[in-house]
């Protein structure tokens, strides 16, 4: 692999730059087909003033009181949207922390645990708002089951809060979920995100119980490499703080001016890489 393919790599894979995470540096699949479709319905929405959005929102006294007729806005209230910026930040959000889960997982798993979260979401404003008269809309309960999922899965990765300060993800996505809680306004639903981050939480943890459960012996094989794998993903974590110091310097004087130490360790990292791609 040359070296610039492990730059576009490094670019594509871990969306860094100086070290600091500011987004993931392409799109996945999945998500592009639901930012695409979320944008079209908020059009959608835009020309028909409020009739689509009281008969696709999830409003809960309609819901109960002509059932089963509107089983659908649980699915459907999670691909409308209250605003501009409310769709802004919900589809920045799926972007930003669940390109890199749809990766991981493959689409239809991200896909599954996307409509999950947002059912969660509905569930829950169902069970406590039960005589509300307002639509609900948003896809907020998924993107908190995202956040949840990122939450857990990359705990020790930094990000950028407010594009400036680093912050690892341990704390970064409580510090938004309360500065989100404390700031919003009285319109907010904050059971459709608390149900979406419970049923996240909750199809995670049951996800690897279960897994460990199917496969005793990949159990017992991973309490044995438990040590090992400790010790490789911290050198593995200089090698990467390595690369980012090379990259930067690139950034700044161009390749045809670093070292051959520096060349040599980014064709030694290149190779790794590439047997990572196969």
């Amino acid at each position: 692999m040359p070296i610039g393919r492990l730059m576009r790599y490094y670019q594509n894979h871990q969306g860094r730059m100086g070290g600091l995470r500011i987004g993931p540096g392409s799109i996945s699949p999945v998500i592009k087909y639901l930012i695409i479709g979320n944008a079209i319905l908020f059009i959608i929405q835009g020309l028909s003033s409020l009739s689509l959005t009281r008969y696709l929102g999830l409003t809960p006294a309609l819901f109960f009181s002509d059932f089963p007729n509107f089983l659908f806005q649980p699915i459907t209230y999670m691909f409308l949207h209250g605003g501009f910026f409310h769709i802004l930040f919900n589809m920045f959000a799926l972007w930003m922390f669940g390109t890199e889960i749809e990766y991981t997982w493959g689409g239809k798993r991200f896909f599954r645990y996307y409509i999950y979260c947002g059912l969660g979401g509905a569930f829950l404003s169902l069970v406590f708002n039960y005589n509300m008269t307002a639509p609900i809309v948003g896809a907020s309960g998924a993107i908190y089951g995202i956040l949840v999922a990122y939450w857990l899965m990359f705990p020790d990765r930094y990000i950028l809060i407010f594009f400036m300060f680093p912050m690892k993800v341990r704390w970064a996505i409580p510090l938004f979920g309360l500065i989100n809680f404390v700031a919003a306004g009285p319109g907010v639903a904050h059971l459709a995100h608390l149900g979406g981050a419970l049923v996240g939480l909750i199809y995670l943890k049951a996800d690897w119980r279960l897994s460990r459960l199917a496969n005793p012996f990949k159990t017992l094989r991973y309490k044995q490499k438990s040590a090992k794998l400790k010790k490789n993903r911290q050198k593995a974590e200089e090698i990467m703080r390595r690369v980012d110091r090379i990259l930067d310097k690139i950034n700044e004087v161009g390749i045809e001016n670093i070292s051959r130490e520096d060349r040599k360790f980014l064709e030694e990292a290149s190779e790794i890489l590439s047997k990572k791609d196969k």
